[in-house]
């Protein structure tokens, strides 16, 4: 009779057989129940009501990209949260922005960030920037299945491309479709308006700290028009998530640094609502 790894401190032979570098494959094989698209749903009569994630801002400079996003989560009519954080660092030189349903968005998150970490130590050497958007589009394919039954998950993934020397990014659809986008990108019910505003003030040749702005006066004119996004809210001290990739890496924004370029933008728009206007041409 084999030993009971658990009563015998050693671990499955699984554990320890070569295969593939992909953690999904590795787990796909094991325990394929624990993938997130080979759960059952049980059967429900009308919409599933969850908390959705809303609105992801991304935009390249000529130094890496800025990728952020609002902090509301809405289940319906209501808001479910005010704080919640949807933007994640991949790895050193990636992070995932995260819209849709944001149980199985963050589930998600946390599979990409191991599936990399599995590929990294299993290769001893790390993933393009490429084949990291590749992988998450096949788990955003796997996913299919919930997202036909209304709890899709549609992400923003951006990095910097160590061997281009420059920001990438990548946006999905709900098949895992990739596309690349070029300057911007949004996703999210408020993503319409966000792109809208970013059509107007981006230029190829900002700084870091002008995209960073730009970014959240996008995310600003979005929770104008779209009420599950979520503005900066000066009095709850609750502001967007920004984070910075360049090729010193992921750097997250601290509160202080956002409230700043928050507080400037609202008093900005106390004198001129709806914005900054694009110069005329």
């Amino acid at each position: 009779m084999e030993a009971n790894p658990r009563s015998t401190g050693r671990l499955p032979a699984a554990f320890l057989t070569p295969g593939s570098s992909s953690f999904m494959d590795f787990l796909g094989a094991h325990q394929p129940e624990l993938l997130p698209g080979n759960r059952p749903l049980p059967a429900v009569q009308g919409a599933v009501e969850a908390p959705h994630g809303t609105t992801i801002v991304a935009a390249t400079f000529p130094g890496g990209v800025v990728l952020a996003g609002d902090r509301r989560a809405t289940m319906g009519n209501l808001i479910s949260q005010r704080d919640v954080e949807k933007v994640f660092p991949a790895d050193e030189y990636s992070a995932v922005g995260i819209a849709g349903t944001l149980g199985f968005a963050v589930e998600m998150v946390k599979l990409f960030q191991l599936e990399l970490e599995h590929f990294e130590k299993v290769e001893g050497t790390v993933l393009s920037l490429e084949g990291k958007a590749n992988r998450l589009s096949t788990m955003i394919r796997g996913n299919l299945g919930m997202a036909m039954q209304g709890l899709a998950v549609v992400p923003i993934f951006a990095g910097w491309d160590v061997d281009r020397e420059k920001g990438r990014i990548f946006s999905y659809d709900v098949t895992g479709g990739r596309s690349e986008e070029h300057g911007f990108a949004a996703t999210g019910s408020g993503s319409l308006f966000a792109r809208g505003a970013l059509k107007k003030l981006y230029r190829e040749d900002l700084t870091e700290s002008e995209t960073t702005t730009a970014v959240v006066q996008s995310l600003y004119d979005a929770a104008d028009e779209d009420s599950a996004t979520g503005g900066p809210d000066l009095g709850r001290r609750i502001y967007p998530i920004v984070t910075v990739i360049t090729e010193d890496g992921f750097k997250r924004l601290t509160e202080a640094e956002v409230s700043e370029v928050a507080r400037t933008i609202h008093e900005r728009r106390l004198e001129a609502p709806d914005g900054p206007r694009a110069p005329l041409l």
